[in-house]
């Protein structure tokens, strides 16, 4: 269920003046399937992919090590379309409801928490559905 239309340049300034960017320009971003509420990853957005997910319905984060706009799926095909953009009450994060297209962890597992402390033993506990370097070929 992507959202239906792109929001307005106004609508999108209204949102834009809700969030709290930090000293970088950056603020968290969660994404969330929506239909199921599995919390997918955590990642970056400066004020320009906010704006690109706003007006594309096509998830966009800031990439603080490639210290570039970084389009989720389009280097593994792995995409998430939008279904909500949300803000939270203090303004310094958002929620991005998403349809999420394939895996969302460059380890090729469904979510990047796939680790838990059992007992006294940090496990990995989600498997790897699908090997991203085969992927890649």
């Amino acid at each position: 269920m992507p959202i239906a239309a792109a929001p307005s340049s106004t609508a999108i300034d209204a949102f834009l003046e809700a969030v709290r960017f930090d000293a970088q320009g950056l603020v968290p971003a969660i994404a969330q399937q929506h239909d199921t509420g599995e919390v997918l990853m955590m990642a970056w957005m400066d004020r320009a992919a906010v704006v690109e997910t706003l007006s594309t319905g096509r998830v966009c984060y800031w990439s603080r090590s490639r210290r570039a706009p970084w389009r989720k799926g389009d280097t593994s095909g792995h995409i998430q379309t939008l279904v909500d953009l949300r803000v939270d009450c203090d303004g310094d994060t958002l929620l991005a409801l998403v349809e999420q297209k394939g895996v969302a962890c460059h380890t090729g597992r469904h979510n990047c928490f796939f680790r838990g402390l059992r007992g006294e033993v940090l496990e990995e506990i989600a498997p790897i559905v699908i090997d991203m370097a085969e992927a890649k070929a």
